[in-house]
């Protein structure tokens, strides 16, 4: 069958397990601090961007939708989700997402406020295994660099009986004053190598 094949590198360009949420990332070396992984998650994560475009000519007489000549892009929403399975005080307080955080005894405190601060936001990687050749040295991967995160979604747990809580979460991604051009998401992907 003429048309029923894939490309001979199909395995060498597929996105492999759930992947893991960082605090940073450095995809120059494809190297991370593992005391930043945010927790352990439970059902994937789920990252999209999703643009808004305005057709200028959608008024104009005579003139066909979505001409491209007239299309604008305004802006990008970009959200990351999932649940985690494992929770500290700084994934709380990332949740909670305008929140404060301080020690009450032994025991770690997690104040939400009515406000938004500038240190509430964060940037946040999701990174993958991709393609066939994942070694530890040469492995393949995928990252997806969300900045200015911020949670929208609460703080959310539930529990079940004889089973783990699971907390699920919503972050989406943030444009700046500063930089308003910036859309508030990258992707790096670098294909895997033979581990030597």
């Amino acid at each position: 069958m003429k048309f029923t094949k894939i490309p001979e590198t199909a395995f060498d360009e597929i996105q492999l397990n759930a992947g893991i949420l960082l605090k940073t990332f450095a995809p120059e070396t494809a190297t991370f601090e593992p005391t930043g992984i945010l927790g352990a998650t439970s059902g994937g994560i789920n990252f999209e961007a999703v643009p808004t475009f305005k057709d200028f000519g959608e008024d104009i007489d005579n003139c066909p939708k979505n001409m491209k000549e007239l299309k604008k892009l305004e802006s990008w929403e970009v959200k990351l989700s999932g649940s985690f399975v494992t929770v500290t005080a700084d994934s709380a307080k990332l949740m909670v997402g305008a929140a404060d955080s301080a020690k009450a005894g032994t025991a770690d405190k997690i104040t939400p406020r009515n406000d938004i601060k500038d240190a509430d936001f964060s940037d946040i990687w999701l990174v993958g295994d991709y393609s066939g050749k994942n070694g530890d040295k040469n492995g393949g991967f995928i990252a997806i660099h969300m900045l200015n995160a911020l949670s929208t979604g609460g703080f959310k747990l539930q529990t079940a009986d004889k089973d783990k809580g699971k907390m699920s979460f919503e972050f989406t991604g943030h444009y700046s004053m500063s930089a308003q051009d910036t859309v508030p998401f990258e992707i790096y992907i670098k294909k895997g190598a033979e581990e030597a």
